[in-house]
C-alpha cells in the first residue's frame, strides 16, 4: 500500500443490505469499519427488490401465531433447490436470519411486519418480513440510518477497483476510484465483499447463463462481476455460477416489476396465442425462462377485480399501474383483442383455469393440450372484467459467485479459507443451487442479511482470538 495510507480494522465493499448489516453487527461488537459505496447513496440490488426478507422463528412470527424454525426453513430451501444448494450455507443462513431480524428490530429500530394473506411459492409457512413501506428502497434506507447511528463510516462515490494483498494472500487494503478519476487507498485488517453479482456483465452472463443472454437485466448496474474477477486473481474457488433469480413478470414496455402475488392467488399467464404454458405457482424465477421461450418472448398476466384489489397493496404494482401497464377488458372478446389472440382459444384457456369440478375434462377432444390446467389446482375461476399486463422474462440478480464456508470465509481452489477475506450477498454463492429453478422467494435478501451478520461475527471472533493471543 502507498506510504501514509489510512487504515481501518474492517473495510466493507458495498453498502446494500449485506454491507449495512455487517457494519451494524461490527459496531455492536465495538469494531470500527468503513463502508465503500460506488453510488451517491446506498442502493444496490436491495433497493430494487421488494424488500421482503424470509426468516424463521422470529419474534414477529411468534406474535402472529406462526410456528416456524430454522430446520423447517432449511427444508423448504433444500426442497426448492432439489437438494443441490450448499448444505453448510443452507443451515447457516436459515439459523442466522431469524436472530438477525430480531436484533435489527429490538436494537436498531427496524419495525418488521409479517406479510399476511398468501404464501410465496415454496414456503410452507408465512415467513416474509417487510417494513411498513414494503419496498427495498425503504429497507436499505433504514439499514443505512441504523448503521450510521451505530457509528459505521460510509464513503459514497467510492468505486473499489483493486485489492492489495501480501505474499500470504492476506488482504491489506483496497484502492477506490473517485468521480474525478482520483485513486485513493484504504488499509484494513479484514475485508468483506458485500458488493455485487454479475448480472450486469454481458460477457459473464453469456458464459454462465446463456439462456438469459438476451434477457432484460432488471438489476443494479453495479452488478458487474468485480468480486468474481478479484477472486479469480486471488485463486479463490467459484461455485453455483448457473444459479440466478429471474422474474417472469417484468412489464413491457414500462420496465417495472409486477407482483407475483397475482399468479399465486389465482391469476394466469397466457402467451400471444392465448394459451397457458406453465404452472404459475412453481415460482417466478423459473417463469422468466418459460416466458422468454414463448412467441416474441412475451406473456400476459391475466387477473380479475379481487386480484387487482390485492395487488394494489404492493408499491411495485401501484407503480406499474401508474405507468399504464395495467389494461382492462370487459370480457373474453375484448381481452382477446388486447392480446391479439383467437377469442375461442382464450375462452377455452380461461375455462380450464377453474376449480376441477367446473373445468372442462382434460380428456375433452376439443381441448388442445396447451390450454389444459398444467397441473395446477384452482380454487375459483376468473370473472370479468379482466385485467392484463404485458410482461417478459428478466434477469434480476445472480446466485453464484465466490465459494464460502459456513462462516462466510472465501475459499481458495483447495477449499481452504483465505486469511482475512469474507464474502456474502451477491458476491458469494447463495443457497439456490446451480439453476434458475432453485431460487426460493427471498433467497437474495436471505443471503445478504444472514451472510452480513455471519461475516461480522466471524471477524469479531477472529479479532478476539488475536487479542487473547
Amino acid at each position: 500500500m502507498p506510504a501514509g495510507t489510512p487504515a481501518v480494522p474492517v473495510a466493507i465493499v458495498g453498502a446494500g443490505a449485506c454491507g449495512q448489516v455487517a457494519a451494524i453487527a461490527l459496531r455492536d461488537a465495538g469494531i470500527d469499519c468503513v463502508l465503500l459505496e460506488r453510488d451517491d447513496i446506498p442502493r444496490g440490488s436491495t433497493a430494487l427488490s421488494s424488500g421482503f426478507v424470509p426468516a424463521a422463528g422470529t419474534a414477529v412470527q411468534c406474535a402472529a401465531g406462526v410456528h416456524d424454525d430454522a430446520a423447517g426453513f432449511a427444508r423448504d430451501i433444500r426442497r426448492k433447490a432439489h437438494d443441490t444448494a450448499s448444505d453448510v450455507l443452507v443451515d447457516a443462513y436459515a439459523a442466522a436470519i431469524g436472530p438477525a431480524i430480531d436484533r435489527l428490530g429490538r436494537d436498531h429500530g427496524l419495525r418488521f411486519e409479517l406479510l399476511d394473506g398468501f404464501l410465496y411459492p415454496g414456503h410452507s409457512v408465512r415467513r416474509m418480513h417487510a417494513l411498513a413501506e414494503r419496498t427495498g428502497a425503504a429497507l436499505v434506507a433504514a439499514l443505512d440510518a441504523a448503521a450510521q447511528r451505530a457509528g459505521a463510516v460510509l464513503l459514497t462515490r467510492a468505486r473499489v477497483v483493486e485489492l492489495w494483498c501480501d505474499a500470504a494472500r492476506r488482504v491489506i487494503g483496497v484502492g477506490y476510484e473517485r468521480p474525478d478519476g482520483r485513486l485513493e487507498h484504504l488499509g484494513c485488517d479484514a475485508l468483506v465483499l458485500a458488493c455485487n453479482g454479475f448480472g450486469g456483465n454481458p460477457e459473464m452472463v453469456r458464459e454462465w447463463l446463456p439462456e438469459m443472454r438476451d434477457a432484460t437485466f432488471g438489476g443494479h448496474v453495479g452488478n458487474d462481476g468485480s468480486a468474481i474477477s478479484w477472486g479469480r486473481l486471488l485463486g479463490a474457488r467459484l461455485a453455483d455460477l448457473g444459479g440466478y433469480q429471474g422474474h417472469g413478470s417484468w412489464a413491457v414496455p414500462q420496465g417495472v416489476l409486477v407482483t407475483w402475488a397475482l399468479m399465486t392467488e389465482g391469476g394466469v399467464q397466457v402467451n400471444a396465442l392465448g394459451e397457458r404454458f406453465h404452472d404459475e405457482t412453481e415460482g417466478y424465477s423459473e417463469a422468466a425462462v418459460r416466458v422468454l421461450a414463448q412467441p416474441g418472448g412475451i406473456a400476459w398476466n391475466v387477473f380479475d377485480a379481487p386480484l387487482l384489489a390485492l395487488a394494489r397493496g404492493f408499491p411495485d404494482f401501484r407503480d406499474a399501474e401508474a405507468a399504464g401497464a395495467v389494461r382492462e377488458a370487459s370480457g373474453v372478446p375484448a381481452l382477446a383483442a388486447l392480446i391479439g389472440c383467437d377469442a375461442a382459444v382464450l375462452a377455452r384457456t380461461l375455462a380450464a383455469a377453474a376449480p376441477s369440478a367446473d373445468a372442462p375434462s382434460v380428456d375433452a377432444p376439443d381441448m388442445a393440450p396447451a390450454v389444459r390446467p398444467q397441473g395446477r389446482t384452482f380454487t375459483r375461476r376468473l370473472e370479468p372484467p379482466f385485467f392484463a399486463v404485458k410482461v417478459t422474462g428478466a434477469l434480476f440478480h445472480t446466485q453464484g459467485g465466490l465459494d464460502v464456508d459456513a462462516h462466510c470465509r472465501v475459499l481458495d481452489a483447495e477449499g481452504r479459507p483465505m486469511p482475512n477475506l469474507l464474502a456474502a450477498g451477491g458476491a458469494a454463492r447463495g443457497v439456490s443451487g446451480n439453476a434458475v429453478w432453485g431460487y426460493l422467494s427471498g433467497n437474495g435478501l436471505l443471503s445478504a442479511i444472514a451472510g452480513g451478520a455471519i461475516a461480522a461475527d466471524t471477524i469479531a471472533r477472529a479479532f478476539e482470538e488475536e487479542r487473547r493471543a
